[in-house]
């Protein structure tokens, strides 16, 4: 891997992957929903769309065929933390495909027809998305983790936001937000570092802007609340958080093996209990999210309202477990050996190899070498993972339900 800024500030990541035919290319800015006021909620993801349709010297048809012509793949991310813009792409096609994404990350036209029409597919997504008890009770759950901070928001903002945002609001945004030093662009596959640093400088070279900003120091609202949503649905879905590590603690770790043994696959204590020995929910799982400054570690369930005091009380059985009996040898084992497994086949995509650079930098500031993730995830001893599990599950916890009449649900979490 090599590193080099360019004369912009433009900080440039490459790994070279010879024996592979593809390249992927990532841009990431950081601006994400963390980063907006409640006027501006939903601006990321906004511009994140209106990226592709159009800039000064390319239609979003023509942005569209480009990339079909060669087979190409386009897409972008929007989330709480940063915007990520990438393509893969066959090697020989890397110069088109850096032109692309440089032209629509630093150069989009921002069209008012064109933001009328991307208006409606973004409602269509908040719509989509309503309809989808899953995400709902997510949002529900940052409610009440983070209160009115901006970590509380959507990525995707209030419908009646998006209806009344304007090309201006947009620019505005991207002024403060957008910009060689407020951004990273990574590549890997087969390009060697000379090529990217050629192509970085003829594609991304001139773009100027913005220096952005520091995320704000958001913290889990001091009394964690419990919130319901009511939506007619077949299930109900269900949330608890906790608190956990910040974005960049060395507990990662730790927090990573406990997961998998609480929730974080298939042969995890909750999987296997209220899945597979009850039969009492298709989806059931645990994961940790970090921040700058603060993070959470969340259980979620969707289960037949009959079953959903039931539900919640084997999740309180099997924390209870974990604190009072300990982990086995042989769970721990098998945690660290899926985190090493599934880290190490990543390393062999280039789109994951390039992900990683590029996420590691816009967040942590620095690349984290493969072998430093291998080692501190075999550091791990099975005092750290109970540790972490003290640490965490014996904490305050935060609710969200969704579903029919989802208050009287909160009467069983007491």
């Amino acid at each position: 891997m090599e590193k080099f800024i360019l004369d912009n500030g433009l900080t440039v990541l490459v790994e070279e992957m010879p024996s592979l035919r593809s390249v992927s290319i990532g841009a990431w800015v950081k601006a994400g929903s963390m980063l907006e006021t409640p006027g501006e909620n939903g601006l990321s993801h906004f511009m994140e769309h209106m990226a592709f349709k159009g800039t000064r010297k390319r239609t979003a048809r023509q942005i569209a065929e480009e990339m079909d012509c060669i087979g190409g793949q386009l897409n972008a991310a929007t989330s709480k933390l940063c915007t990520n813009y990438y393509a893969k792409v066959i090697d020989e096609d890397l110069p088109l495909a850096a032109d692309i994404l440089s032209d629509i990350v630093c150069d989009p036209a921002l069209d008012e027809k064109e933001l009328d029409k991307e208006r409606g597919v973004v409602l269509e997504e908040i719509a989509m998305v309503e309809d989808t008890p899953e995400e709902v009770v997510f949002d529900v759950l940052a409610e009440a983790v983070f209160g009115e901070q901006s970590l509380g928001q959507s990525i995707l903002g209030p419908a009646d936001r998006i209806a009344a945002y304007t090309a201006e609001d947009l620019r505005a945004f991207r002024r403060r937000h957008y910009g060689p030093k407020n951004a990273v662009v990574a590549m890997a596959g087969n390009v060697t570092a000379g090529r990217a640093r050629e192509l970085a400088e003829q594609y991304f070279g001139a773009w100027q802007g913005a220096e952005g900003e520091e995320y704000p120091d958001a913290q889990a609202i001091p009394a964690p609340r419990k919130l319901a949503r009511d939506k007619d649905t077949e299930q109900v879905h269900l949330c608890l958080s906790f608190r956990s590590h910040e974005m960049g603690s060395e507990l990662v770790y730790p927090t990573a093996v406990l997961n998998n043994i609480l929730g974080g696959g298939m042969s995890s204590r909750l999987f296997q209990r209220i899945r597979e020995e009850l039969g009492m929910a298709y989806s059931v799982y645990s994961g940790p999210s970090s921040y700058p400054h603060c993070g959470e570690f969340t259980i979620y369930a969707a289960t037949s309202p009959r079953h959903c005091k039931t539900v919640l009380e084997q999740i309180n059985l099997e924390i209870s477990k974990l604190m009072e009996g300990g982990i086995t040898q042989k769970e721990f084992q098998m945690s660290k050996a899926q985190l090493k497994g599934s880290f190490i086949l990543g390393l062999e995509s280039a789109y994951s190899r390039m992900s990683a650079l590029g996420h590691n930098q816009i967040l942590l500031n620095r690349v984290i070498p493969p072998e430093e993730t291998i080692a501190a995830i075999e550091k791990v001893t099975m005092d750290d993972a109970m540790d972490a599990a003290k640490r965490i599950l014996t904490g305050p916890r935060a609710y969200a339900v969704v579903g029919r009449k989802a208050e009287k649900y909160l009467s069983a979490i007491g």
